[in-house]
């Protein structure tokens, strides 16, 4: 996304620096206390003994930060959380990542951390999904689950001795196919309740990946795959009077209608357009910024261009100002 720029007139600059000047009043009056510039000082009660973290320091008496961002309380402990910083891990994230290396009885994902992370094999659904011990069957047979360059969703585990280890033992975890993998800043998309999101006036799934990684594809019902295996296997066993029929059923199922690929393509340049202008990634803003192209009546290809990031701009602000004022 970084790579993306706009060439924009006079007359769009002046538009795009007006709904950014409203959209950054607003925040700066709803986050007055809690954000803070580099030699800011932090308001503190200090008869409840305060513990200072990281962002801040100690200078002739006063607490001051030492990074741009945002103050956060735990208890006595206070520190700035930075508002531009790389995707740090939390026990439970939603997470999308690519397969980077298949190891012995584990999986290497680069999820735009520091370090790639680990899925183990045990950590993990086996295709079949009966819960019992890995083999070595299972281990020899890890490229048929996940190879490299597929993307996947998990949820992170944990930090052990040997790295950042993710699980998916759910059907709503596992190989995504059929879509888009989308990269955006890790600050864009904040820790909600929901990050799974099936749009159903589209037919497509969207995921909002705690690491910056959003996926966009096809709507897949999980027990999907599972009816589909049952026919294929049973044809193995039986002959190959019936691998014409089920051939032809898979490649049905593997086909994605010209519509819903329009949809995905619409969605991601949709999230593309919100990441240029750095806007905070949530299913009703993406939402309200295809629902804006349609009803302008405006091409795929013509959202990435000038006059479609200032009206998402200028929409956003009317958006925040009326919800403000109501």
């Amino acid at each position: 996304m970084r790579g993306l720029q706009v060439s924009l007139n006079q007359t769009q600059k002046i538009r795009l620096q007006r709904a950014l000047e409203t959209l950054e009043s607003i925040s700066s009056k709803a986050n007055s206390d809690a954000s803070v510039v580099v030699a800011d000082t932090i308001p503190l009660n200090y008869e409840d003994g305060v513990l200072k973290g990281h962002g801040t320091l100690d200078l002739n008496g006063e607490v001051v930060a030492t990074i741009c961002g945002v103050v956060e309380r735990v208890n006595k402990l206070i520190y700035v959380r930075a508002l531009r910083a790389r995707y740090k891990p939390e026990v439970g994230d939603i997470i999308v990542g690519r397969v980077t290396e298949v190891a012995p009885k584990r999986w290497r994902l680069d999820i735009n951390y520091s370090q790639d992370a680990v899925l183990m094999l045990s950590s993990m659904n086996l295709p079949d999904g009966i819960q019992r011990r890995r083999t070595a069957v299972d281990e020899l047979n890890m490229r048929t689950i996940f190879e490299e360059n597929d993307v996947i969703c998990a949820e992170v585990r944990g930090f052990q001795h040997d790295g950042l280890h993710l699980q998916a033992r759910s059907q709503k975890y596992g190989k995504l196919e059929r879509g888009q993998l989308l990269t955006v800043s890790p600050y864009l998309v904040k820790r909600r309740k929901q990050h799974f999101h099936h749009l159903e006036q589209y037919g497509i799934d969207l995921i909002l990946g705690c690491n910056g990684f959003i996926w966009i594809g096809e709507h897949v019902d999980p027990t999907e795959d599972m009816m589909v295996e049952d026919p294929i296997n049973k044809s193995e066993q039986k002959g190959s009077k019936f691998e014409g029929s089920f051939g032809n059923q898979v490649q049905e199922r593997i086909y994605t209608p010209l519509e819903t690929r329009q949809n995905i393509c619409r969605t991601a340049n949709a999230i593309r357009v919100l990441s240029i202008l750095g806007f905070i990634m949530s299913v009703e803003v993406i939402m309200e910024t295809v629902s804006l192209s349609i009803s302008l009546n405006i091409d795929v290809h013509e959202m990435l261009g000038s006059e479609f990031c200032v009206l998402t701009a200028e929409k956003e602000a009317e958006r925040r100002t009326s919800s403000k004022k109501g």
